[in-house]
């Protein structure tokens, strides 16, 4: 039991027996809120989960490796694989619909991570090996790419690590900002400290704007997605794996809003100064009920596996409807899993 919920039933002991001393027995107000079906925690619930997609195929592409979601226009739902391909699949059932073969402007494979679908149907994709993000049509055409600053590149042009780069993807603002986070700290800054990346919307195209600092809460985990509330909080998954262990995925609410802009802070090492995007934990995913799923590898919790894509689906009696989605690794002791879960904020 965490530390707040030891003081508030001691809080709300005191109070009950000074009601019961100065005022005879409390009169109850009304019944006691009913439990959450499934709760992981106080904040977030797990509705179900499906396998559907594990190990299957589509038009000849394999059903995996999905490291992004997005909701499309027309309501569809688009996963994104690392292995350059971007699917749509029905809502409902999670059935492929159709696929779209990615590449760089070389027609090489990508390293895809994160996924935003703008308001006129561009595809916006990160790729962590370079880092890039570039602009596709909806039939894979390269539109163009957007500028990174200088320490985001991998080593030696900057101090990112190559495959440690842009994985969450997000649009914030009514779709004026975009922000990229990091997955792993750069070199010379403190193991554990992420960061997240903006640009704002000019015309047609996009400009480096503000960049923050996140800290996980570990050096082991970093950050897979991202995805922006309206008030301008964010939704922040962070996971990691450890070998004979399994995985640690957690889900966290953050806040952006009064973090100090590190844009030009060469090495984040602590420092006065600087304040760090704010964060409360929704839950740890380990929490989450079974609901009888079956891992093929050891795991704290067998519903879990290595979660990478995340995306808000929409809201239902106040409650956000947060769909994530496992990266197989095409791998055979990993599944391709999603989880639906309802998050109060």
């Amino acid at each position: 039991m965490q530390l707040r919920t030891v003081l508030a039933t001691t809080t709300a002991a005191l109070v009950a027996a000074t009601c019961l001393t100065a005022a005879g027995p409390a009169v109850a107000s009304g019944p006691a809120p009913a439990p959450v079906p499934h709760a992981c925690s106080p904040s977030v619930s797990l509705d179900r989960f499906s396998d559907a997609l594990d190990k299957t195929t589509y038009d000849g592409t394999f059903v995996g490796n999905l490291s992004a979601l997005a909701v499309d226009r027309d309501g569809s739902l688009a996963a994104l694989s690392d292995r350059s391909s971007l699917f749509d699949l029905d809502v409902r059932t999670l059935a492929p619909e159709s696929v779209v073969p990615l590449a760089d402007e070389n027609g090489a494979a990508l390293d895809s991570e994160g996924l935003v679908i703008d308001k006129d149907g561009t595809r916006l994709i990160t790729s962590e090996t370079e880092p890039s993000i570039r602009r596709y049509s909806a039939d894979g055409e390269i539109l163009g790419r957007l500028p990174v600053p200088a320490a985001l590149q991998v080593a030696p042009a900057g101090r990112a690590t190559s495959n440690q780069t842009f994985e969450g993807l997000t649009l914030m603002n009514g779709g004026r900002t975009l922000l990229a986070s990091m997955e792993y700290a750069l070199s010379g800054d403190t193991a554990g400290t992420v960061r997240f990346q903006t640009w704002q919307r000019h015309g047609k195209g996009w400009k480096p704007g503000a960049q923050y600092a996140y800290r996980t809460d570990a050096a082991f985990l970093g950050v897979p997605e991202v995805q922006a509330l309206p008030d301008g909080r964010l939704l922040v998954l962070e996971r990691g794996f450890t070998s004979g262990v399994g995985n640690t995925v957690r889900l966290y609410l953050a806040d952006p809003r009064h973090a100090t802009d590190t844009s030009g802070v060469e090495n984040l090492t602590g420092q006065d100064g600087v304040r760090l995007i704010s964060k409360t934990l929704l839950t740890d995913i380990a929490s989450c009920p079974t609901l009888g799923a079956t891992a093929k590898q050891p795991q704290p919790n067998p519903l879990l596996d290595n979660i990478e894509g995340m995306v808000i689906t929409g809201r239902d009696k106040g409650r956000l409807r947060v769909l994530l989605v496992s990266d197989d690794n095409q791998n055979a002791v990993q599944t391709t899993r999603f989880y639906y879960l309802s998050v109060r904020v």
